[in-house]
């Protein structure tokens, strides 16, 4: 069959990569056409257009970059159309998946939906219009099923696609050595994959350097940059970013600073003991804490429903809070064990690998069926 992808961020492309692979080995023949990443491009299809391109985070970013938004989504709209797949497949991204899919029910093309929107956190009113516009929901959240299930729709939980991802992930003998690594033991700074949140994020990150005089600290590069791009936040410090290695980097970390998504929950599948960041535009904080509902923002601390790793959000975002933290949880063990005593409930929590192959399945029983 005919598979359209739409993932719009560096998380979407790890997990439109294993869904893709996942199809593979269910349907020998499936062909692929997408908006993805470097990962999607790598399991063959047609890359139309790099997420790279597309990744914009606030309701002021989005508003600066409305017109590129705008064009992208016009394009892909026309060629999802023009290609005429047997089912399209949204991954997360909702600002422009949801638009994408409103088009092509109007269209007449099936729209599968993984990884839900998080509709929970604000304006729930908008799973009246997922109803109208969207065939099958795959959620990777547990408590997002009953949620649904309280506006009276049915969703599939397939369980967490990055559980595939990390057993998946076979470790290098050879990565310390072959960065240079050897000898102190490391912070991974983990400043996301967009171009604004490595800007607010990575100067406060960079500073723990003169810190932590002990230790070494290793940015896990976004792959949609080169090391070029991390240059300039560098000045003055010797700081070694890798590439295509984050879970090697988890695998070697003390303790992290992560910003606030995905690599929250990859780090502490990983049981490395973090302190989750983010800082944004302030017209977009003020929006953001005026709409949204929900008590967290860090995947760990939302999926346990209680604090278990610090977020440290906006102005609390300094090198003074970072340390703090970053300090205790090197230093302090019994406030460092009870972080990976928690990270052993979330483990349970999440249940087991096998996500993507419940997805591809799924997708190939409904889309045969339509």
């Amino acid at each position: 069959m005919k598979y359209y992808l739409v993932a719009g961020e560096a998380s979407g492309d790890l997990h439109g990569a294993n869904l893709m692979k996942a199809l593979k080995e269910q349907d020998a023949q499936a062909e692929f056409r997408y908006f993805g990443g470097d990962l999607m491009q790598a399991e063959g299809g047609t890359l139309v257009k790099h997420y790279a391109d597309m990744a914009y985070m606030g309701f002021v970013e989005v508003a600066l970059n409305l017109r590129a938004i705008l064009k992208n989504m016009k394009q892909c709209k026309q060629d999802i159309v023009a290609w005429q797949p047997d089912v399209l497949i949204l991954i997360d991204f909702p600002g422009f998946n949801m638009k994408i899919a409103e088009y092509a029910k109007k269209n007449g093309l099936l729209v599968c939906y993984y990884i839900s929107p998080k509709v929970w956190a604000w304006n729930q009113k908008r799973v009246l219009n997922i109803k109208k516009v969207v065939d099958h929901m795959f959620c990777i959240l547990p408590f997002e099923v009953d949620f649904y299930k309280s506006w009276d729709m049915q969703v599939d939980y397939v369980g967490n696609p990055l559980l595939d991802a990390a057993a998946a992930f076979k470790p290098s003998a050879t990565f310390l050595q072959d960065n240079n690594l050897e000898g102190k033991p490391i912070i991974a700074l983990l400043p996301g994959s967009r171009k604004q949140e490595i800007n607010h994020l990575l100067p406060d990150m960079v500073a723990m350097q003169a810190r932590f005089p002990d230790h070494q600290l290793v940015i896990a590069g976004a792959p949609s940059f080169n090391e070029a791009y991390y240059q300039p936040y560098l000045k003055g410090h010797n700081i070694p970013v890798v590439f295509n290695a984050t879970y090697d980097l988890l695998q070697h970390a003390e303790a992290a600073v992560v910003a606030s998504g995905t690599a929250t929950l990859e780090t502490a599948l990983f049981n490395v003991p973090q302190v989750v960041v983010y800082k944004g535009n302030a017209i977009t904080i003020a929006i953001g804490r005026m709409v949204i509902k929900i008590k967290f923002i860090s995947l760990v601390n939302l999926i346990m429903d209680k604090q278990v790793v610090r977020e440290l959000i906006q102005q609390q975002c300094n090198p003074q809070e970072i340390y703090t933290e970053l300090n205790r949880l090197i230093n302090d063990q019994p406030y460092r064990q009870q972080m990976l005593d928690h990270y052993d409930q979330l483990d349970e929590r999440m249940g087991t690998p096998g996500a993507s192959a419940k997805t591809a399945a799924l997708i190939i029983k409904y889309t045969t069926k339509k």
